[in-house]
């Protein structure tokens, strides 16, 4: 069966040629997937009854379900279990803030990558997901809640550089005025650090915010914790992010966990602003939570602002990230990990 969800409006023309129809018709189905969401082709009302029928014999529109769903009482964070088609599951999270909702989505069924701090890895990998069930998160999000997605980080579930093409195929969709219309400008996609692929983005110049999982501040260190550094190092990964920014302007997010011991000592804050300095960048704190696995720890308060400060003072930009959902491990990865039978975190771990 045909993924038409998963079809630009130029390949549903060629689509409904092959079929006999004429070319305004694949204008019409596309804003049915994509603006009213239609979840079968009986819904598609200004169609003729025949393609109606002869659609369905041919393709099939990706819709997913709900298994779980978990609503903090701290501050309304939304968490979500999907069960996809084939039976196996993803994680999304809808995060309210003053400025609007923002959506975290996965892209991958489980992850590849195996950085030691991160859920979403554990349960392994699977497969990588489609870009309908991509953009199908974001749908089921609005029609669940009833509210519009501002935002979109792309933070849950596996690497999105690692299913590269579909990765593109959403932002495509996503982005489409005659679908959802929502800006790359409003997208955040994260990375472990998937090199070659970061330069190939900058080529296309798409405007979305590029956050880098960075962790640490040498080679030995970083490649402990994420072993894409051993093909990556630091310094190619740095040259990569320069040439991200000179190619599209845009500011770069570095994701630093802090881990109790580890990576959050002031001389580690001093490396880390001597590697950034004179960058067009942020750096993005996450306190990490208890990964049990790893055994790591969460910084101490006092420990992960000083950090802060140090890296200021140094002119770094640095923010500490707000907690949300404290109360349903709203970080991806844990329900996944209890659904396929393996025990979850006592405190969720950090998603990144």
């Amino acid at each position: 069966m045909i993924d038409i969800k998963s079809m630009t409006i130029g390949e549903l023309e060629k689509l409904l040629a092959d079929l006999g129809q004429p070319k305004f018709r694949a204008k019409q189905v596309f804003q049915w997937l994509h603006q009213k969401q239609a979840l079968s082709f009986d819904e598609m009302s200004n169609l003729p009854a025949a393609l109606r029928k002869e659609l369905a014999g041919h393709a099939a529109i990706t819709a997913l379900e709900i298994e779980r769903k978990l609503v903090s009482q701290l501050d309304g964070t939304v968490k979500y279990l999907y069960r996809l088609p084939d039976g196996e599951h993803i994680e999304s999270v809808m995060m309210r803030y003053e400025h609007g909702n923002s959506l975290c989505i996965s892209s991958q069924v489980g992850c590849k990558m195996g950085c030691a701090f991160c859920a979403s890895t554990k349960a392994g990998f699977v497969r990588s997901l489609t870009a309908s069930e991509i953009l199908e998160q974001v749908y089921m999000a609005g029609r669940d809640t009833g509210e519009k997605i501002s935002s979109i980080v792309m933070m849950g579930i596996g690497e999105p550089l690692d299913n590269y093409e579909n990765v593109l195929r959403f932002l495509e969709l996503v982005a489409s005025p005659e679908g959802l219309n929502l800006s790359h400008r409003h997208i955040s996609l994260s990375t472990c650090g998937v090199v070659d692929k970061i330069y190939d983005l900058a080529e296309r110049n798409l405007q979305l915010t590029l956050s880098i999982s960075l962790h640490a501040t040498t080679d030995g260190a970083r490649s402990e914790m994420m072993p894409i550094n051993r093909r990556w190092g630091i310094s190619e990964l740095l040259e990569a992010c320069r040439y991200y920014t000179g190619k599209t302007h845009r500011r770069i997010s570095y994701e630093y966990a802090l881990i109790a011991g580890v990576n959050d000592s002031r001389a580690q804050a001093l490396e880390l602003a001597a590697l950034l300095k004179g960058t067009l960048c942020h750096v993005n704190l996450i306190p990490v939570n208890y990964v049990k696995e790893a055994g790591y720890e969460k910084s101490p308060k006092e420990r992960v602002y000083a950090f802060q400060k140090a890296l200021n003072d140094k002119g770094v930009n640095a923010t500490v990230r707000r907690t949300l959902g404290a109360d349903i491990s709203a970080a991806c990865g844990q329900l996944r990990r209890e659904t396929e039978g393996l025990q979850p975190d006592p405190e969720g771990s950090v998603s990144i």
